[in-house]
């Protein structure tokens, strides 16, 4: 079960992931759907969702490192 015991490594690692891999994914999904503005549009989106679970991951890790 390393899922378990390398929890809250893991989810850093996942919040850092995830803010470059959202707006890019946002990025290229926003140019295939609208063209050039999509682009932005989705880039903002992707990061703005990156953010929040950054945010919320945090929180947690915070959590337990009281615990």
């Amino acid at each position: 079960m390393p899922l378990l015991r390398f929890g809250r490594e893991l989810m850093a690692a996942l919040g850092c992931f995830l803010l470059l891999a959202l707006p890019l994914a946002g990025l290229m999904l926003g140019g295939w759907l609208a063209g050039p503005d999509g682009m932005i549009v989705g880039a903002g989106i992707g990061f703005a969702i990156a953010l929040v679970v950054t945010a919320i991951s945090g929180r947690a890790l915070l959590q337990a490192r009281r615990r």
